[in-house]
């Protein structure tokens, strides 16, 4: 991911209106195995990361599914 001057150990970019919310998850645009989640990190300002806990508790980026 590299460096970042916005992350370091007690400091995370600005978080988006999707923080917090729950979200249906799918994979390979597969519609018939939808699965529930959290937004656990939703960057408003760069590196623009958005991390989803699944309720299995997998933890997924955005770009993956």
């Amino acid at each position: 991911m590299g460096v970042q001057k916005n992350v370091s150990h007690d400091e995370f970019p600005e978080q988006g209106m999707n923080f917090g919310k729950r979200c249906e998850v799918v994979f390979n645009y597969d519609l018939r195995n939808i699965l529930m989640g959290t937004i656990v990190r939703d960057d408003r300002e760069d590196p623009y990361i958005t991390i989803i806990r699944l309720n299995d508790g997998r933890y997924v980026m955005a770009e993956e599914c």
